[in-house]
């Protein structure tokens, strides 16, 4: 029990890459730190293995047992432990958001619980927000300048006056390989309109 009144529910979430690794480090740190704030351990979720591999069964149970508010907060030793990109860990910081329950890096000193942590994590939202703008303005900006240089619009649709210009020199008896040198476009796209 809290001197707050009851006491929080933890969920420690921590995650090594391989079998040699321990969380024991990790877990001894996240231990300590719920005794000194005077919280209640919920349950441990551990996970051995790669942070890029898509599934990890002891995150995936946290996440449903969150949706489920079986606690009040998820603990754990760093962000990488966590999320694996920036935006996995601004979705599930979102996700907790929504279900109210709060999240803490123990070695990034981040915590939701209190104004500075809810201002990081509105800055971080920010940024990824910022981020996947940038990604999605470029990758408009790289179809259109495609689309400009080699008159395909979208995936296999070649605009009229390539294929215009295709049949004229097939016509003429270059070959395959010239016509698509000189109209810039694959070879199989030359063979899919002569």
């Amino acid at each position: 029990m809290s001197m707050f009144g009851k006491s929080k529910k933890v969920a420690i979430y921590t995650r090594v890459s391989t079998d040699e690794q321990k969380t024991d480090l990790q877990l001894m740190d996240l231990k300590e730190y719920v005794q000194r704030r005077g919280y209640e351990t919920f349950q441990f979720y551990e996970d051995i293995i790669s942070g890029a591999a898509k599934e990890r069964k002891s995150l995936d149970q946290l996440m449903d047992d969150a949706k489920k508010r079986k606690f009040d907060i998820v603990l754990v030793w760093k962000f990488d432990r966590f999320a694996r990109s920036l935006k996995m860990l601004v979705d599930g910081l979102a996700l907790f958001q929504e279900l109210g329950i709060d999240f803490i890096s123990y070695k990034e000193n981040i915590d939701t619980t209190t104004s500075m942590g809810k201002l990081i994590f509105n800055i971080n939202s920010a940024y990824a927000e910022f981020e996947r703008d940038i990604i999605r303005d470029r990758v408009k900006a790289g179809i259109k300048a495609k689309r400009e240089k080699t008159g395909i619009w979208g995936r296999g649709k070649v605009a009229d006056t390539i294929q215009t210009q295709i049949h004229e020199l097939i016509n003429q008896g270059i070959s395959i390989r010239n016509v698509a040198k000189q109209l810039n476009v694959a070879k199989g796209t030359v063979m899919k309109y002569k």
